[in-house]
């Protein structure tokens, strides 16, 4: 199953992991890595596609996309 993400993606790179690292912040726990940019992004498509069929076959909430997130 596949479901169409609207959340937020954070990537940046990470000197200790020696890749790059892609966070969903409004998915707890939810990120990915990859050896490049594009990898992380793509991984990390999978990883809330996965995260979200998981919430929805133990039946729990799943937080409604809220775009851009504002950090000051």
């Amino acid at each position: 199953m596949t479901i169409e993400s609207k959340y937020e993606i954070i990537i940046y790179w990470s000197e200790a992991d020696q890749s790059f690292i892609a966070e969903v912040p409004e998915l707890a726990g939810c990120a990915a890595d990859g050896k490049s940019y594009a990898e992380a992004l793509k991984n990390a498509e999978t990883v809330i596609s996965e995260w979200l069929e998981t919430a929805l076959e133990l039946g729990r909430t799943i937080p409604k996309p809220k775009g851009k997130l504002m950090f000051a």
